[in-house]
């Protein structure tokens, strides 16, 4: 070995101060929590995250605090409502430190107290509810008890953000009982909706019912009117011709008469014409003729057949 000389040595003691100066001198805050400075067992100062130097065997560093919200779920605690019903419930406390000091030095394990704290809150509120109400009051419940722990914790440096309660478990008789009333409710819906149900299929049915008679009341309607409209077209079809076989024949009579006299018939014509008509006329059921004297007139003749009568 090399014989060490007093300058090495002098350079190794105070690498090794050095050391051990970092090791328990210089302290690191992580993020999101505090310590509690000591010194010569008084308090001195809160350290938030960072880099922190404390002096050696003056002061003490006590276990770092964490800052972040916590949750502290307590077992199912016995209570009696205000009916003397004893049943089980649980419940959820979600915290968050504020003064890690006051956390520190406030109470003696605050998660105990929390919890002794947060049973006896939820016997009080409890007491004074019936089970019905407990059971569908979970929201009423957890706002009075948090209002209850945050004031009460306000001493210890916690402040309680949430309470949440879990689990209400009845007595098994209770529950039995719950359960046939909660059947006995279903089947009633159940009936409600299936006699809803005939009732809208029976409206139903007599609304189609009332269309199919409304449809068929105007489809005879319709029937009706085309059929008087067919009617008035065949009477208006009828006297139209009617009218125009009238109109034909004062036509043909007209023509024939035109013809006549642009032939230039004499009397002797006129009155063989005549004859003619009067042997048509005798073949009806006339049973009288009376013949003018004056057979050569024709103006006589058509007198004469005046004087026709018909004999039944």
């Amino acid at each position: 070995m090399f014989p060490l000389n007093p300058l090495t040595i002098a350079i190794i003691v105070v690498v090794v101060l050095v050391v051990l100066f970092s090791v328990t001198c210089i302290k690191i805050v992580p993020q999101a929590q505090a310590a509690i400075v000591e010194r010569l067992g008084s308090y001195l100062t809160t350290w938030n995250n960072g880099l922190h130097v404390q002096i050696p065997f003056i002061d003490r560093v006590r276990a770092g605090i964490t800052l972040k919200e916590q949750v502290a779920d307590f077992p199912p605690q016995p209570v009696i409502t205000k009916d003397n019903v004893t049943m089980s419930i649980d419940s959820v406390v979600f915290f968050k430190i504020m003064d890690p000091k006051l956390y520190a030095y406030g109470v003696e394990n605050p998660l105990v107290a929390i919890e002794n704290l947060a049973a006896t809150t939820l016997r009080n509120i409890i007491g004074d509810l019936e089970l019905d109400t407990t059971l569908v009051s979970r929201d009423t419940i957890n706002a009075k008890m948090r209002s209850i722990l945050d004031e009460a914790t306000d001493a210890w440096g916690i402040k309680v953000n949430r309470v949440e309660v879990k689990n209400i478990t009845p007595p098994a008789a209770i529950q039995q009982a719950m359960e046939k009333q909660m059947k006995a409710e279903r089947e009633k819906r159940e009936a409600i909706l299936l006699a809803e149900g005939e009732k809208q299929s029976a409206i139903t049915v007599a609304e189609g019912n009332k269309q199919a008679q409304i449809l068929a009341a105007e489809a005879e309607k319709q029937a009706v009117i085309l059929a008087a409209e067919a009617e008035r077209e065949k009477q208006i079809r009828e006297a139209e011709g009617e009218a125009a076989a009238i109109l034909n024949v004062q036509q043909a009579t007209a023509d024939g008469i035109r013809v006549v006299r642009e032939a230039g018939a004499d009397n002797a014509v006129l009155t063989l014409q005549a004859f003619e008509a009067l042997k048509t006329v005798a073949d009806g059921q006339a049973t009288k003729i009376i013949i003018p004297s004056d057979i050569q007139g024709v103006a006589g003749l058509a007198a004469s057949l005046k004087e026709i009568v018909a004999d039944k």
